[in-house]
């Protein structure tokens, strides 16, 4: 697979513009213990599937990143901890793969004969052993298949191509029936066991049923899907592919292809798709694993909460995955496709967390979100929420969004980019439980228009909690471009008499555009106020820091006496001295050698994001 286009042999000239600024000794204090808290990577991050996991699943992403506690919880994926010892058991095409688990020992291994399918509804749980899954595969040898680790496509299922997706891998010899099929016959999707294993499987629907799930892992434990394809059948409306609601517990989706999951605006029989999603239920649910996946997905490729629930997913890893929905499903694209009924899919979000604690997003690729429905079209959302009933009861009081971190990401193609909300779910709702401690660091968002139908803003910040208001929010070492007609961020408080906190905003590199720092919310009463940056900030965090920037093109209206102290004002990106800035879409944003924000972060880094990481981290994601 091609490398993403970060960077470019073009250069552009270099124009000196920086203004600089002092600052009295209180900020200069209250700047270095802020950044003392921040994350002090020193390189990229390792790209491997059990980088931050040993054998026996033992955690290694370490303490803390900047605010955020890190996952204290893994899941082991490779071979040589997961094994299947015992015998190989053949099931011709047709049979009965329940009572064929049933049948086997634990250890045991179940080939599937490649191209043949069959139906299933439940498979049992075995109450098997970390030493001895049960794998059920294709029959294809190993040789033939994606070598462990890598990700899988729809080309080992005889599909060479789908339209308006990227370019996918292929087998040696040209696409080819590889894969054995699981046709889901339950509604509610196929549920799986305990240590079972899936490797070369194709899951799909029927065409003429009313499925709404393909798999899920509802008290699941112990599941991995290695190198599989999820999908729909042809023209079908299903809205979920992998589900893990209630009770699921070690969860792995790795290496894998899951796409076509859609909800039809207007006609439809669902109005809010997920790749992979859940969290919700009565029952603790924990350690999750996406690794390494295409995940497509006309709600959010990526959500969890959003339900009834009395307890908080954690420990998650999400991991080197491509999030993205073609251009084809919106209205108004070259090549448009609708559903069959004539009408567009219902398009959400990237990733969204509304319930989950201890959530590790990083080296992510994300593309293609827009509103029009009941989304403005940001592609990520940190917004704990306490959904409510139609008979106006609430069902998750202690929702919360707690210890994020995202981190080595790039966001392209959407209408905004990242709100981070205390919100509740109508003007009579009930708060969540917390919205706190987010770490974002050297993320690229670029190529953020209007035209998707939202604002092309970069960050959205508000609280409307009368208590436990969104705070500790660090966002360091950003690269990013709103629209030139839209806004760099937006700030909002319905509940002033519980102030947000701890906002951390340094070391970044962010085009201004028309409007800076403006009000989110749009009514009497709110903290922000759209003149005057230094007073919108001030009023809606009671602590902050917000310094050692370079915001580029700042207009007339909004000189640097409007702004924090200790900022940076570059009239223009060429005076930046990116190596090409393209017009914020798909240049390369690393600095050329004399640019005056070489090594000018706080903590001797580039201003802006590691674009040289970004690009290692990213290395085969798309």
């Amino acid at each position: 697979m091609p490398p993403l286009p970060l960077r470019s042999s073009r250069s552009v000239p270099l124009v000196k513009s920086s203004r600089s600024r002092a600052f009295h000794f209180f900020c200069m204090v209250s700047a270095f213990f802020a950044w003392s808290t921040l994350p002090a990577l020193a390189a990229a991050p390792p790209i491997g599937e059990n980088a931050y996991c040993g054998k026996g699943n033992v955690a290694q992403f370490g303490a803390k990143d900047g605010p955020a506690e890190l996952p204290k919880a893994c899941y082991y994926t490779a071979l040589d901890g997961t094994p299947s010892p015992g015998k190989q058991i053949r099931v011709a095409a047709k049979s009965d793969l329940a009572t064929a688990i049933e049948g086997a020992k634990c250890g045991d291994t179940l080939l599937l004969a490649a191209g043949a399918s069959f139906d299933v509804t439940v498979l049992p749980a075995k109450k098997c052993d970390d030493q001895h899954y049960i794998t059920v595969r294709t029959d294809t040898p190993d040789s033939k298949l994606p070598p462990e680790g890598t990700r899988i496509s729809p080309a080992w299922a005889g599909v060479a191509s789908l339209p308006g997706r990227p370019p996918f891998a292929q087998p040696s010899g040209g696409p080819a029936k590889l894969l054995a099929t699981l046709v889901a016959r339950r509604p509610e999707g196929v549920s799986v066991g305990d240590h079972i294993r899936f490797i070369g499987i194709e899951w799909t629907t029927p065409p003429d049923a009313n499925i709404g799930r393909i798999v899920t892992a509802d008290h699941g434990d112990h599941v991995i899907f290695d190198r599989n394809w999820i999908h729909p059948a042809d023209g079908s409306e299903v809205g979920h592919g992998l589900a893990v609601i209630s009770g699921s517990h070690m969860i792995a989706i790795i290496n894998s292809y899951i796409g076509g999951l859609n909800c039809v605006a207007r006609t439809g029989k669902c109005t809010d798709a997920t790749a992979i999603g859940g969290g919700r239920g009565d029952e603790p649910i924990s350690t999750f694993k996406i690794y390494n996946n295409f995940l497509e997905s006309s709600g959010e490729n990526i959500m969890f909460g959003g339900g009834a629930s009395t307890i908080n997913p954690t420990d998650i890893e999400v991991r080197r995955n491509h999030l993205f929905r073609p251009m084809l499903w919106r209205e108004g694209e070259p090549g448009y496709t609708p559903a069959a009924s004539g009408h567009p899919y219902i398009v959400k979000n990237d990733f969204e967390l509304k319930s989950a604690i201890r959530v590790l997003f990083e080296a992510n690729l994300l593309e293609n979100s827009w509103g029009g429905f009941s989304q403005s079209g940001y592609s990520i959302l940190l917004t704990p929420k306490n959904q409510n009933t139609k008979s106006g009861s609430f069902v998750c009081p202690l929702c919360q969004v707690t210890d994020v971190t995202i981190r080595y990401v790039r966001i392209s193609h959407a209408a905004g980019g990242i709100v981070m909300a205390t919100a509740v779910d109508t003007a009579h709702g009930d708060p969540a439980l917390a919205g706190a401690r987010w770490s974002i660091h050297d993320v690229v968002i670029d190529a953020l228009s209007k035209k998707y139908g939202g604002h092309g803003t970069v960050f959205e910040i508000m609280n409307a909690w009368p208590k436990n208001a969104l705070n500790n929010v660090t966002i360091n070492h950003i690269t990013a471009f709103p629209d030139p007609a839209g806004i760099m961020m937006t700030m909002g408080n319905l509940a002033q008499n519980a102030p947000m906190y701890g906002l951390v905003f340094t070391n970044n590199l962010v085009t201004i555009s028309q409007y800076p720092v403006w009000d989110a919310i749009g009514s009497s009463g709110s903290c922000a106020h759209a003149d005057v940056p230094v007073t919108s900030i001030a009023n809606c965090f009671t602590t902050y820091t917000f310094s050692n920037n370079a915001l580029v093109a700042t207009p007339p209206a909004f000189p640097p006496s409007k702004w924090p102290t200790n900022n940076m004002f570059p009239e223009s990106a060429k005076d930046v001295g990116f190596v090409n800035f393209n017009n914020g879409n798909g240049g390369n944003y690393e600095l050329q050698p004399n640019s005056p924000y070489k090594n000018k972060g706080t903590d001797g880094k580039d201003l802006g994001a590691d674009i040289v990481g970004l690009n290692a981290a990213l290395a085969n994601v798309e």
